[in-house]
């Protein structure tokens, strides 16, 4: 089963944050082993807007973080497909305004894989059926 790694949860994961639960690092350690552990095309673009807004800081350089977060063993990047892509646009216009949070979400259904987050209107929506999720902090 691939296991998709939100943004936020790619961060807490290299940073060792304990808001990232057990439960969570279980499933992501067992996707790594397995060659299934994967993060959007996204993910950097948005951890770089991040730091260059300032509401991130890292101890390194953060093209050099990115380059070790994702060199990380099992772990691989899905490309933003035309279909991803168009995917994201057509998901309900209520459920996130966050674009990177649309392409993430799109990933992981084309995918059929498990997302990690923390994120509450991601983990709405698949209450409804939508997505399949891993509550980060569990």
């Amino acid at each position: 089963m691939v296991t998709l790694l939100d943004t936020h949860v790619l961060i807490w994961l290299l940073e060792g944050n304990e808001r990232l639960g057990q439960e969570s690092r279980a499933l992501i350690r067992s996707a790594a082993q397995a060659d299934s552990l994967v993060v959007s095309a996204i993910t950097p673009w948005e951890i770089a807007m991040l730091v260059s807004k300032g509401r991130l800081v890292f101890g390194q350089e953060i093209g050099q973080w990115l380059r070790t977060a994702l060199s990380m063993p099992g772990i691989r990047m899905m490309p933003l497909s035309i279909e991803i892509s168009v995917a994201s646009t057509q998901l309900p216009s209520d459920f996130h305004a966050d674009p990177a949070d649309r392409m993430i979400v799109a990933t992981a259904r084309h995918l059929g894989a498990t997302l990690v987050t923390e994120d509450k209107l991601i983990l709405n929506y698949s209450r409804v059926g939508q997505l399949k999720t891993q509550q980060a902090s569990l």
